[in-house]
């Protein structure tokens, strides 16, 4: 048996930052139904969005929020930040 982390078995957690289009920022939310978004909540700030997704590759993670995005036609911009911390099981 291996101690050898496998890196490539790790989950990728991300920050999404959304700009909406304004009056539209609740709209967001319902990205919860998209598999991999874990949480979506409009704030107050500089964006007017945060959704947090796991996924198990950067491919799928691409998916992820792009279907996102295509979802939500008032999505002006986004801003990605990955966690430097995989999420625990």
């Amino acid at each position: 048996m291996s101690t050898k982390k496998d890196l490539r078995r790790k989950t990728i957690r991300a920050f999404v930052l959304l700009t909406m289009k304004p009056g539209t920022s609740e709209e967001i939310v319902s990205s919860r139904r998209i598999k991999g978004v874990k949480m979506a909540s409009s704030v107050l700030g500089r964006f007017d969005a945060i959704a947090i997704i796991e996924a198990e590759s950067s491919e799928e993670l691409t998916k992820i929020i792009y279907e996102m995005v295509e979802q939500h036609p008032n999505v002006i911009h986004t801003e990605t930040m990955l966690s430097m911390f995989t999420p625990q099981p």
